[in-house]
């Protein structure tokens, strides 16, 4: 779970285009003829895809079980009339509500370790959608958490933050291991270490799909990247669409 890691979040993140995500997941909801307006995020984080979707007019509802990352996203999203925001775990979440669409990004269903805890994700993400709703998210495919992030060190030095991204790929059961150390310098130039590390589990795009059906999802789609292309065996990211 991220601690102090949230509060330099959006700092080492800045290279993601966020809006472009958006209108990646807006363009998903034309292609299969949606036109959603009650959407449920799950694991928001600090709120850049909420911030989108919440200027998008949405109804939105948008969870984080790390209340320091929600505490920026509230700061990001208290101007917005059209948001509720939960300290919730997707694992076993319960809004007495249903939606239109349900929503998660940035790899998060990969921090769901145990086959059994994503089973129960999924059929949640069901019990909370209408019908006719749509199921969006994305995961880092086995090739990239194996092959390029896995047993590699990555090192970054920022004007006032420097990092050491350490990683390890256990083969016996797939969890990357992130062993992540920052240097954050404050007004007077001293640096503050912290540590943190972060697991995450390397599903194959089978692995996904049967646990989708398995939790009554009858209509799946994957695609690479940001595209409508189908993934190869070296896709990095891989989005998943699931409907009943």
């Amino acid at each position: 779970m991220y601690n102090n890691f949230a509060y330099i979040y959006d700092e080492l993140m800045a290279d993601i285009d966020y809006k472009d995500w958006y209108l990646y997941i807006k363009s998903i909801f034309d292609k299969f003829n949606k036109m959603p307006k009650k959407l449920l995020e799950m694991a928001c984080g600090t709120g850049n895809l909420s911030y989108y979707l919440a200027k998008g007019g949405y109804d939105l509802t948008c969870f984080d079980l790390s209340s320091e990352m929600l505490s920026i996203a509230y700061n990001k999203l208290i101007k917005f009339k059209n948001v509720q925001i939960l300290n919730q775990n997707m694992v076993d979440f319960h809004i007495n509500k249903k939606f239109d669409a349900v929503i998660s990004i940035c790899d998060s269903i990969n921090y769901i370790e145990d086959k059994d805890d994503l089973l129960a994700v999924f059929k949640n993400a069901r019990e909370h959608l209408d019908d006719d709703g749509i199921f969006i998210f994305d995961i880092n495919s086995h090739y990239k958490l194996k092959h390029i992030i896995g047993n590699n060190t990555f090192v970054e030095d920022r004007e006032d933050i420097f990092y050491v991204w350490q990683n390890y790929f256990d083969e016996s059961n797939d969890i990357a291991e992130f062993y992540l150390s920052f240097f954050v310098s404050d007004e007077d130039g001293k640096y503050t270490r912290f540590d943190e590390e972060h697991f995450e589990k390397a599903y194959y795009t089978d692995e996904i799909i049967e646990l989708l059906k398995q939790a009554s999802f009858e209509k799946v789609h994957c695609f690479d990247g940001f595209t409508f292309n189908k993934p190869n065996e070296k896709s990095e990211r891989i989005n998943f669409i699931a409907m009943v």
